[in-house]
């Protein structure tokens, strides 16, 4: 499942205008008739595009477009012009959306190659934004048809080549800014090519990606950096003796035998600290006993999101490099119904020697992160600890389906990962945790059971997590929403998104 990019993404040399190209994209931000490039395109197309613009109440809105054919009067082909918002509202990110609509545009146009102009927002910005528009293209040209037959699906995409250009008018580019862009280029590609690779992960059946195969991913993802990342299998038994109750109780109703993935990367220098990402990897959640409906059931193959997350960013960070011991852990597992599965009422016993009630066997992520906590705290001793879990409807009563949870006790910490995420992009908001809620989780049979109240249902959930955590600095992010999307966007189809791996691979080489 190794995640390809459909089109070359590379820097163009020459001005947007003078690119002989089969389309030439441009983003206006706001009012088009006070934008520069606008009026130097409309000038030498005699007032065509002004024309267009204004029959179709074009005001460089987000979202808004307009296209036209250049009938030679200009080397592109096709002009596309994109709404990018008002200059205000413009922030560096939103181009991934732009870059991917162009792309789009492109493929549905059967153009073969593109020249894009990004939107003046300052020499200090140019580096990021050249990185998120490739990411954009990459995104935006993702696909997941493997299982539909049709011709159209099997058809090619057309667009091979998605050039882009800093300067509209003019000289050409100098070479030293445009190796240092080319480099952008490339962190942009290899991030991106990583998200892909977790929505592969996330977009097939149970049936295809189950504990073992997640295994292997991980281990063909070691083999390709040989010698700087290294990964660990633990089978059922291995996790016994170690003491992982609450794992293996989760994954016992099931056929599939469960597997504790455990990847290292070291840098060639001593590592200035070391980080520990830890995924949710219930690769199909039932609900156990507490059985879910079968409407709440059917894409609870996104499950694993957080272990596709955590796996496929460890590709993106050895290929970019890090100065951190950066290590990604996985407790994988099924969470079914059947004579052996788990119980309500059951008391487990953690790896920790913490014993947990159960009083839902739906709520099974936390307890297989909680073993997984304890492991990483245990035998990798991290100096950050990080978890991303689809964990609790709670967090997306609380947010919606776009924003992703994030709770710690750690000020610092959790500071510097909301900037990381900030700069992605990713949606991330700060919930409490509100220690008074912990009270809901007592229980009178043993130290804690697994849930709380139907109130404050999220922060329980990272209340149980911090128990295992203890005093190492943790954050909890709950990507229970943005994992997986029913609307698309145009850098984010239906299904899997591979939410979090943009801020993974961000903190774990630029932090």
């Amino acid at each position: 499942m190794d995640a390809k990019a459909n089109t070359e993404v590379v820097v163009l040399t020459e001005p947007a205008l003078e690119a002989a190209v089969d389309l030439l994209g441009v983003v206006v931000l706001g009012d088009p008739t006070k934008d520069p490039v606008f009026k130097l395109a409309d000038q030498a197309l005699g007032g065509v595009l002004g024309e267009v613009a204004r029959s179709e109440h074009f005001e460089g809105k987000a979202g808004q477009t307009i296209s036209i054919h250049t009938h030679g009067r200009l080397p592109a082909k096709r002009v596309i012009v994109v709404g990018g918002g008002t200059r205000s509202e413009f922030s560096n990110p939103g181009i991934r959306d732009l870059a991917a609509s162009v792309a789009q545009a492109a493929n549905k146009a059967g153009a073969a190659s593109v020249a894009f102009l990004l939107p003046n927002v300052g020499a200090n910005r140019e580096a990021s934004l050249v990185q998120l528009a490739a990411e954009g293209v990459v995104l935006g040209t993702y696909k997941f048809s493997r299982y539909l037959t049709g011709e159209d699906h099997k058809r090619p995409t057309t667009l091979k080549k998605f050039g882009l250009v800093v300067e509209a008018k003019g000289k050409k580019l100098p070479i030293g800014r445009a190796k240092a862009l080319a480099s952008s280029i490339t962190r942009g590609c290899t991030i991106a090519l990583a998200v892909n690779h977790a929505r592969d992960l996330i977009n097939e059946p149970a049936a295809v990606v189950t504990p073992t195969a997640l295994a292997t991913d991980a281990q063909a993802i070691a083999k390709k950096h040989k010698g700087t990342l290294s990964v660990t299998i633990l089978d059922g038994k291995k996790c016994a003796d170690l003491g992982m109750g609450m794992f293996l109780a989760v994954g016992q109703g099931s056929d599939q035998e469960p597997r504790f993935i455990h990847m290292i990367y070291k840098p060639a220098k001593k590592a200035k600290k070391k980080i520990c990402f830890i995924g949710k990897g219930i690769t199909f959640d039932s609900g156990g006993y507490s059985l879910k409906p079968s409407q709440a059931m059917e894409d609870m193959k996104v499950d694993m999101s957080g272990a596709a997350a955590v796996i496929a960013s460890m590709d993106a960070i050895a290929t970019l490099g890090s100065e951190f011991e950066v290590h990604a852990v996985a407790a994988c597992c099924e969470n079914l119904v059947s004579g052996r599965a788990y119980k309500l009422g059951d008391v487990l016993k953690s790896m920790d020697g913490l014993t947990v009630e159960i009083n839902n066997t739906d709520a099974e992520g936390r307890l297989t992160l909680g073993d997984a906590i304890t492991y990483a705290r245990d035998k990798i001793a991290p100096d950050e600890l990080f978890d991303f879990a689809t964990l609790t409807g709670a967090c997306m009563v609380a947010l919606g389906p776009y924003t992703a949870g994030v709770m710690s006790d750690h000020e610092s910490l959790i500071k510097s990962w909301m900037s990381a995420a900030e700069r992605t992009g990713e949606d991330m908001w700060r919930l409490p945790l509100n220690t008074r809620l912990r009270e809901q989780l007592k229980s009178p049979i043993a130290d804690m059971r697994n849930t709380g109240d139907r109130f404050g249902g999220a922060i329980t959930a990272g209340l149980f997590l911090k128990s295992f955590a203890k005093d190492t600095p943790w954050v909890h992010v709950d990507i229970a929403g943005p994992a997986s999307l029913g609307t698309a966007r145009p850098s984010q189809p239906k299904g899997g998104t591979g939410f979090a791996v943009a801020s993974i691979v961000e903190y774990a080489t630029r932090s």
